[in-house]
């Protein structure tokens, strides 16, 4: 059983307010972590909610937020970057342990998952990241844009339609993810590293995970997530990643 959720707020890199769940364990806290969203799905999609509220079950409490603008989130998302996704991650640690909940996990899911790993970087207390369907590059997204990137190179900012809203891809937000190398940040991560995909992630393809293990130093893990999609949204596939993960993060809690 888990209480109810808390929601929470903290200021966000560059000044708006960003908004946040807490899912806190019933019982006994083993830890807590912070699990950062996809490109656009926010705090509330099925696999960021699913297995936060899982790990909450299992002794992990888990923050989760909205980025720039999306969701419960104040701001503009077209003001957002890959950049302003790894600073907002760092200050949701920092506003955690700042409450005297040390994070010590960091969990990502897809363009989440990369930014998880690029934000451990500047969190002392992170002992352990879990990158979830994540993209080796963080310039993986541009395939949800792709049609769009003539005209902003023309117009510098375009509108992008994600979910029936209408969002602004801005040009900063295509050269600051085209700059972003992710390779250097595995490599030098000094954590524990768990990759989990699924082999038939038609979003973000199975090569990735390899990828990103190749890159990285033990200790390193990988897990098949064998027959779930890439959002996550098949009958306790979040749950069962979820559950993978706080038998994982055990040692470093």
């Amino acid at each position: 059983m888990v209480r109810v959720a808390e929601r929470v707020e903290f200021p966000s890199s560059t000044g708006p307010t960003l908004a946040g769940v807490l899912d806190t364990p019933h019982g006994e806290v083993r830890g807590w972590g912070v699990f950062a969203h996809g490109f656009t799905l926010g705090k509330d999609c099925p696999a960021a909610s699913r297995m936060c509220k899982q790990l909450a079950s299992e002794g992990i409490g888990m923050l989760r937020f909205d980025n720039l603008g999306l969701g419960h989130s104040d701001g503009d998302w077209g003001d957002g970057s890959f950049s302003h996704k790894v600073a907002d991650t760092v200050r949701a640690v920092e506003f955690m342990n700042g409450s005297g909940r040390e994070v010590r996990v960091l969990v990502g899911h897809s363009f989440g998952g990369a930014a998880a790993i690029a934000a451990a970087h500047d969190c002392p207390s992170v002992a352990a990241v879990a990158s979830v369907g994540s993209p080796f590059q963080p310039a993986h997204v541009e395939h949800n844009y792709d049609a769009l990137v003539q005209r902003i190179e023309e117009d510098g900012e375009a509108p992008f339609l994600i979910g029936g809203k209408a969002l602004t891809l801005k040009q900063h937000f295509i050269d600051d993810v085209r700059a972003a190398d992710l390779r250097e940040r595995i490599k030098t991560l000094r954590r524990a590293l768990l990759v989990m995909h699924s082999p038939t992630d038609n979003t973000v393809g199975i090569a990735n995970a390899s990828d990103i293990f190749r890159a990285a130093r033990h200790p390193r893990s990988f897990v098949s997530l064998e027959g779930a999609d890439h959002l996550l949204t098949g009958k306790n596939q979040a749950a069962r990643a979820a559950r993978i993960i706080s038998a994982w993060a055990d040692p470093y809690l």
